[in-house]
């Protein structure tokens, strides 16, 4: 091996050099698995109950309800108290969540949603906590030359549980409900020990008395900066009309008849080729025209949903899905690198709480867009219109944020040679 490709090596591996990141990676990933067992298992569990799509929205509404609610809350929380401890307790309550939905099923009595929906609700209200803190304290455990580096692998670690989690869930689930929930508790319950298990890192708290003005601090930076303000709100639009995930359980089961395999592939589909664009952006970063390839990438991301929705060919659903995943990827690194390296760490929980509602929004109210659309007009026209609007939007945006759209580089130079120019 010579010297050259030992550097690069280690280039790609910088953020792992860290033993905090590792056991922050690792304990992200085991949550998010966890999390996607019990996101396939709710979903067929509630189907098979109603077979109405409409109850399908209702799962991602219910998730939502609680970070935009809490909104002015959990960031503040987390800025103030610490992140490591705020991410480890929200681990822990999804994993009593885990434990409460093994306890309805085991009874057998369970013939209505209305049990399953309170228990989302909760668990809504710790992934509400779990999220800004989580993306806070990543930038806490390695230093700012490591970050993208971290950023990748950190997409990465929530890709691959996307694509190993499904398909765990409907093999476990194809078992029994118990033992799909029974295993999500006890990934939970390992995520949480290995949160602890992080030694508390440096961070500068926000101390402030939390009065209102502090409680809206990220609402105004994200406003004042319009770089940050379009990349966050255009995963909002595209992803709220083109969200498809939602309707999988009935293409799984009504129009590819795949079971709940299949449904747990479908779900995999998108993870697949979100990681391998993670793991290729850890070795070679995106150096010049980020914002442009974030626009790119969205449009892609909407054509490919057209394909999908139009598709009733189940390998074809499948590659259209990983395509769509790895277009994701591409603006998911864009997204977060710019989040997370133009806003001060002093506000950087209560930006990425608000970061976190519009990611939300984009997702679980999308889920609801999706399943009230296909109630009205049919599964296929609800997804196919859905992947036009991304297109659109994507254009649009093109237009309305021209400094997004210029942003060429993701090191932060940019941004601190942008402010030092407005200083002067």
């Amino acid at each position: 091996m010579t010297p050259d490709t030992e550097t690069t090596s280690a280039a790609r591996f910088a953020a792992f050099s860290h033993r905090p990141f590792r056991a922050y990676w690792a304990a992200r990933f085991l949550t998010t698995f966890a999390a996607q067992i019990v996101s396939v298992a709710v979903g067929w569990q509630i189907y098979d109950l109603t077979r109405d799509p409409f109850d399908l929205g209702i799962v991602g509404i219910i998730q939502f309800l609680p970070s935009l609610l809490l909104v002015l809350v959990t960031g503040a929380v987390s800025d103030r108290f610490g992140r490591r401890l705020v991410m480890g307790i929200a681990s822990a309550l999804e994993m009593g969540c885990a434990l409460v939905l093994l306890v309805l099923v085991s009874s057998g009595e369970l013939t209505s949603p209305l049990p399953i929906f309170a228990v989302l609700a909760v668990f809504g209200i710790a992934r509400a906590f779990y999220g800004p803190a989580s993306s806070s304290l990543v930038a806490n455990l390695v230093p700012p030359q490591d970050f993208a580096n971290a950023v990748a692998w950190n997409s990465s670690a929530w890709q691959t549980a996307n694509i190993v989690g499904p398909v765990a869930g409907g093999l476990l689930y194809g078992l029994s409900e118990r033992v799909a929930y029974g295993s999500a508790a006890a990934l939970m319950l390992a995520a949480t020990l290995l949160i602890f298990a992080i030694a508390k890192p440096a961070q500068r708290n926000h101390t402030e008395s939390p009065e209102l003005e502090t409680l809206f601090a990220g609402f105004r930076y994200i406003w004042s900066e319009k770089v940050v303000l379009g990349a966050i709100s255009l995963d909002l639009f595209a992803v709220l009309l083109s969200g498809a995930t939602a309707l999988l359980p009935v293409y799984a089961r009504d129009i590819l008849v795949l079971g709940p395999w299949g449904l747990g592939l479908l779900r995999s589909a998108p993870g697949l080729g979100a990681v391998f664009v993670a793991v290729w952006l850890a070795g070679h970063p995106i150096r010049n025209h980020a914002g442009v390839l974030m626009l790119i990438a969205v449009i892609l991301w909407g054509a490919l949903t057209v394909v999908f929705g139009v598709s009733a060919i189940p390998w074809l659903s499948i590659a259209a899905l990983a395509l769509m995943g790895a277009a994701d990827m591409i603006s998911v690194y864009v997204r977060e690198t710019l989040i997370q390296l133009w806003t001060p760490d002093e506000v950087r929980g209560r930006v990425n709480a608000v970061n976190q509602v519009f990611v939300g929004a984009s997702n679980e109210v999308g889920e609801f867009r999706a399943g009230t659309l296909a109630a009205l007009i049919g599964t296929v026209p609800a997804v196919v219109i859905g992947g036009v609007g991304a297109v659109a939007v994507a254009g649009l945006w093109a237009v309305l944020f021209p400094h997004l759209r210029k942003v060429r580089r993701l090191d932060g130079r940019e941004h601190e040679e942008g402010s030092r120019a407005v200083a002067q």
